[in-house]
């Protein structure tokens, strides 16, 4: 354990690991035109379009963690580069579809394998991206997210 994590919390390592990865992202990203936000969405976007779906910013939403007014932002921002497109949905006039562009999907398969070299070294101490660790690692960590916050009031914790 290094120096600066000793006696951390496990909130505070999950917060230190998000940071390193967002940043590790962001840096791996940028030659090609992407910031780590935006790589979530047009990976997200790529894979669930794969699935032969289309989804609504609100659906991406959901699916990134990412607030939906940011989504919006992140997507004029991607249309603008010519990355993706942005149309309503047929049956729900207030929705808005997206669908990655030709040169969005170029951008992104090099963006997901340069991405996937990255956790293959960031995962490299648990044994690597195929490792029994590192699948018992995602499912520590998929019990966390699907873990409800229901945050607890001041009063309630004075009563404990």
């Amino acid at each position: 354990m290094s120096k600066g994590t000793e006696g951390a919390t496990p909130g505070f390592l999950v917060w230190r690991l998000s940071m390193k990865w967002r940043v590790a992202v962001d840096r791996a990203v940028a030659p090609l035109g992407l910031t780590h936000a935006q790589y979530s969405l047009v990976a997200s976007l790529y894979g669930m379009q794969r699935s032969g779906e289309r989804p609504s910013q609100r659906r991406l939403a959901d699916h990134t963690g990412l607030e939906p007014l940011y989504v919006s932002k992140l997507a004029r921002a991607l249309e603008a580069a010519g990355l993706l497109e942005r149309t309503r949905d047929p049956h729900d006039p207030r929705a808005v579809q997206l669908a990655l562009t030709e040169q969005g999907r170029e951008v992104t398969g090099r963006a997901i394998k340069v991405v996937h070299g990255l956790l293959q070294q960031l995962l490299e101490p648990l044994g690597g991206l195929d490792a029994a660790r590192t699948r018992e690692f995602t499912r520590d960590l998929t019990a966390l997210l699907d873990t409800p916050l229901d945050p607890i009031s001041e009063n309630e914790t004075e009563q404990s």
